[in-house]
């Protein structure tokens, strides 16, 4: 990591690189839901390479982000690194701590709580559920997520889809209850939607390539 700060911190210094010079945290928001996503895609492939590949562009990310703000001198690298180390062991009492857990279940809802308990202690007062869900996530999984702080549930949750999307209305309201709908079944049967999707549309492209 040491070697990829040193290397950024050429490319923005003096005689280093113009491009990434001028970049800054607001530039380079697009590129990092970009390779967020690639590394993403390529959990899907069969080809670890590619992943260790997209997995550094990640990384990119967070050195070039650290270097810019180890400039503007409101953090470094090593505050990214320790903020997730207390974070992983505050948020595993179970491991670190005396707290005990049955499944993997009430290990997701401590960390929950835990992090809604953060959110609060950390501004003064809860998040709003508009803070708690990124915007820079797909659509689909933002539904998910927000359909999840409602507390949505899942026990009709199929039949419900089912019946919104055959009265859906053909307009962007009515799509877009529609598309809510499907979300909500697909919690209801254990499935992330965006994956789904996205593998579903990689499958899809693949296909026009071998026909191409």
């Amino acid at each position: 990591m040491q070697d990829l700060l040193s290397v950024m911190r050429r490319l923005r210094g003096p005689g280093g690189c113009p491009w990434d010079q001028e970049q800054t945290h607001e530039s380079l928001r697009p590129y990092l839901l970009e390779e967020a996503a690639e590394a993403a895609d390529a959990v899907a492939s069969a080809d670890r390479t590619e992943l260790a590949d997209e997995l550094g562009d990640v990384l990119l990310q967070v050195a070039f982000h650290s270097v810019i703000a180890e400039e503007e001198g409101t953090f470094a690298y090593p505050d990214v690194e320790r903020a997730i180390v207390d974070k992983l062991v505050r948020r595993h009492p179970h491991v670190f701590g005396d707290v005990a857990v049955t499944d993997s279940a009430e290990v997701v809802r401590n960390w929950q709580a835990i992090k809604a308990a953060e959110g609060g202690a950390t501004q003064g007062q809860p998040r709003r559920p508009s803070q708690r869900v990124p915007a820079g996530l797909g659509a689909l999984a933002r539904e998910a997520q927000a359909q999840q702080l409602a507390g949505t549930g899942a026990a009709d949750a199929q039949a419900t889809a089912i019946t919104d999307l055959t009265q859906a209305a053909a307009t962007p309201e009515g799509v877009a209850a529609a598309l809510a709908a499907v979300v909500t079944w697909a919690r209801a049967a254990g499935v992330d939607p965006e994956l789904a999707l996205r593998d579903h549309t990689a499958a899809t492209l693949r296909a026009l390539d071998g026909s191409a």
